[in-house]
């Protein structure tokens, strides 16, 4: 860190920059003049790691809902009239791909709608807030929001189009733990080479070199073409290869052959360069491993190499540095739903979609659970999850050679969570917003409960908790097997106890980060998320991360689907699940409903 993380999210990955530890650079420090946003009050989502990502409203805590609006098993709430109940575009949830998609469709004139079915938008990247602790319910390490241009990060592309901003404080490390000892991990050509030589040894600093020597020159052609570029018909070839072929040459022929040769290997699994470098150092190779699980949700041997070598590029290049937004991970929703409201866009909540409608073969709108029929003249886009997706379609209409495909598509784990609101006094005082804990590399990066990830945004973010406070959101990186916890009843003894003994492993690791200082009985706010939180609140089939697609054996399927008018943006489209990944497939489906002149237009107003 979907990873979402999401070191991940889905908010790091090709065009990463969010690793939403699981997880997310600026180059120098910004500050805010913006007044803190209004608070949110509700319950909370689940979080996830992005970016890993996180899931959606009520983490409660015992199995009750944290909101006495939405009682436990009761979902009627979330679903209410939409006006004017036709759009050009549908598109069917607000997370951060369905934004970026409905934002630039409002750039392009198009009248676009946007249904949710929960009370607030963001999806797994919604903020919340309980007594005055406001949460971050999914990604939490984002690096980009400043970069601009060809090379910049996908989404901050998508707010540059929408002429929104998102001020961020920066900063260049998180604290790692693990089997070898604690240290505090830097990115940056240098800094990361001393701390392998102080923490692992000079054979490490020798195969990272290596390693940064043979990827780095490959990051030319892998950030080649700007993500907004891409489209998903052949009018490509003259937003691509018409603007940036000359581009593309010039970085291949600077390469030489061997990085030439390299470079073929881009949209081949990362364990094939790593083992054409014959690394062998087991910390460099776990550290590896780790890197990639965060920001794919697969390990070096299913890690796309372009989604890599891109992050690498970001990460290990002069003046790179992480950012936090300022005002928590919602400032991010807050700004998208800006943009698209400026542009004419309509954001309709608690409008919870239960089919969507085909007519003559091809989509034309949907129906919501109160019964409302909302028409879309042109598409209808799902920012759903494939699987979910599939449940949505009436299923005479999916041809059975795509549900099968949708079927056996693998799946990452799902997670558990931790919200904590606690006093500033109860941890130690020189607390960093980032940590990571790896309790036994032999268990693997992908192994159940051996991964946790902890943000404490309000070591840098303005008003996230009460005076003297601090939040603190934990983790386990999409490895929560949902089979431990399918068929429960949330009400239950059974239910309450695993969640219990399921979420030892978060709080042990949050003892370590914070401290002697720290007691579980001081802190002001407890809540434990569970997979079957997932499930419920985000519509996540089994409360997955996202697809768990290895590079090599097969692809992601894409924007487009077998029923003419229904495009789909997210996780399950876009190589990656964390925020870069899902802001630029939600940027390709608006591209491919206008014209091609339209999106050089656009190209040509944000500069790239």
């Amino acid at each position: 860190m979907a990873a979402s993380a999401t070191l991940a999210s889905r908010a790091l990955q090709p065009p990463r920059r969010h690793f939403a530890l699981r997880p997310p650079c600026s180059r120098a420090a910004t500050t805010s003049t913006a007044a803190p946003r209004p608070r949110r009050r509700g319950a909370p989502a689940v979080a996830a790691g992005s970016a890993r990502c996180c899931r959606a409203r009520a983490v409660a805590t015992e199995g009750r809902s944290a909101d006495p609006s939405f009682p436990e098993g009761d979902d009627r709430a979330l679903s209410g009239p939409v006006e004017r109940p036709e759009a050009d575009i549908i598109v069917i949830g607000s997370g951060i791909g369905g934004l970026c998609c409905a934002g630039l469709l409002a750039r392009y004139n198009q009248d676009v709608l946007v249904l949710e079915s929960h009370d607030r938008p963001g999806g797994a990247a919604h903020s919340f807030d309980i007594k005055g602790f406001n949460f971050d319910s999914g990604p939490s390490l984002f690096s980009g929001f400043q970069s601009r241009g060809p090379q910049a990060n996908p989404l901050a592309q998508v707010l540059d189009a929408l002429g929104e901003t998102v001020p961020c404080a920066s900063y260049d490390s998180w604290m790692v733990y693990v089997p070898e000892g604690q240290f505090l991990s830097r990115i940056g050509p240098t800094d990361f080479l001393k701390d392998l030589e102080a923490f692992v040894g000079v054979d490490a600093v020798q195969e990272w070199k290596r390693l940064l020597d043979a990827v780095i020159p490959m990051s030319a052609v892998a950030m080649a073409l700007p993500p907004l570029s891409i489209r998903g018909d052949l009018g490509v070839l003259s937003t691509t290869a018409g603007r940036y072929a000359p581009s593309l040459l010039k970085s291949i022929l600077q390469m030489g052959p061997q990085g030439a040769l390299g470079a073929t290997k881009l949209l081949r699994p990362f364990s094939e360069i790593v083992d054409s470098l014959e690394l062998k150092n087991p910390f460099v190779r776990n550290w590896i491993d780790l890197l990639c699980f965060l920001l794919a949700g697969v390990k070096s041997d299913g890690a796309l190499s372009a989604e890599m070598v891109y992050m690498f590029a970001e990460w290990y290049k002069p003046g790179c540095m992480l950012e936090y937004p300022l005002e928590g991970s919602g400032a991010i929703i807050d700004a998208l739903v800006r943009g698209i409201k400026k542009f004419g866009g309509r954001l309709a909540l608690r409008s919870h979609v239960e089919k969507i409608l085909i007519e003559n073969g091809r989509a034309v709108g949907v129906k919501l659970q109160s019964g409302q029929i909302v028409r879309a003249k042109k598409a209808v886009v799902s920012n759903a999850s494939m699987w979910d997706t599939l449940d949505l379609l009436p299923s005479d209409a999916v041809p059975r050679s795509y549900k099968d495909k949708v079927k056996a598509t693998p799946q990452c784990e799902s997670f558990m969570h931790l919200h904590l609101g606690f006093d500033v006094e109860n941890a130690r005082e020189d607390l960093g917003i980032h940590h990571i804990v790896v309790n036994d590399w032999n268990k693997g990066v992908d192994g159940d409960q051996n991964v946790v990830l902890i943000s404490v945004p309000s070591v840098l973010g303005n008003g996230l908790a009460p005076p003297g406070k601090h939040i603190l959101h934990a983790y386990t990186p999409g490895t929560e097997p949902f089979s431990l916890w399918e068929g429960l009843d949330r009400k239950s003894a059974e239910y309450r106890r695993l969640k219990e003994e399921r979420s030892e492993v978060m709080w042990k690791a949050v003892e370590l980060a914070l401290g002697p200082r720290f007691s579980r009985e001081k802190c002001d706010v407890k809540l434990v998320g569970t997979p079957l939180t997932h499930k419920r609140f985000l519509r996540r089939n089994r409360g997955t991360y996202g697809p768990a697609i290895k590079a090599g054996e097969a692809t992601f399927p894409g924007q487009a689907t077998p029923i003419p008018q229904l495009f789909c943006c997210g996780d399950s489209t876009f190589p990656g699940i964390g925020v870069p990944a899902v802001a630029a497939s939600g940027a390709i489906v608006a591209n491919t409903l206008v014209s091609v002149s339209q999106h050089s237009e656009l190209l040509d107003a944000v500069g790239i």
